[in-house]
């Protein structure tokens, strides 16, 4: 497969939006249910626009398409989109004390388990370190799970994520030392 990382830009947001939706769609119908899914999108999911400002945003592409996203944080929002007021908290992180943010990993369906959720990770965690962090930490999907794991992420913290409605996804909160 041909594809390139690449921070992201404020003008990929659309197409990004575009990508998380998919992603979802596509790769959350096992663990959640097509209600949840719906109501995350419109909710939780989708672009942080802090992120791709702060230049610790990724995006994948193949054949002129995203196919692929995700980075850190060097604030505290833990996850949620810039428009999810639940979890939003720009403060800037200290890197002596706190653990770098790993935020908003997701692949296209059609992408999945060819090595782009790893090559963002690897470039996510290497940022961080060079930035001083020498710990990461996650709000993890329940899709995402067995990567961080394979990746060396440890943690087994359930937390219900409201995402409308009255209806919450699990997530679990997850961290690693770089």
């Amino acid at each position: 497969m041909n594809w390139k990382l690449r921070k992201a830009v404020l003008d990929d947001r659309d197409e990004i939006a575009k990508l998380i939706a998919e992603s979802v769609r596509g790769l959350a119908t096992d663990v959640y249910t097509k209600e949840q899914i719906e109501l995350s999108i419109t909710s939780v999911f989708g672009v942080d626009e802090d992120l791709v400002r702060d230049g610790t945003y990724f995006v994948v592409e193949s054949e002129g398409e995203i196919v692929g996203c995700g980075g850190w944080s060097k604030r505290k929002t833990l996850y949620g989109a810039s428009d999810y007021d639940h979890s939003r908290d720009p403060e800037f992180l200290d890197p002596a004390r706190d653990a770098a943010k790993i935020r908003a990993f997701f692949i296209h369906p059609g992408h999945a388990r060819k090595g782009i959720g790893t090559a963002i990770l690897e470039a996510s965690e290497e940022e961080a370190k060079g930035q001083g962090f020498a710990l990461a930490e996650m709000m993890a999907t329940l899709p995402g799970v067995k990567l961080y794991i394979k990746r060396g992420y440890d943690g087994d913290e359930s937390v219900a994520v409201p995402v409308g409605d009255g209806i919450d996804i699990e997530c679990i909160r997850m961290h690693k030392s770089l």
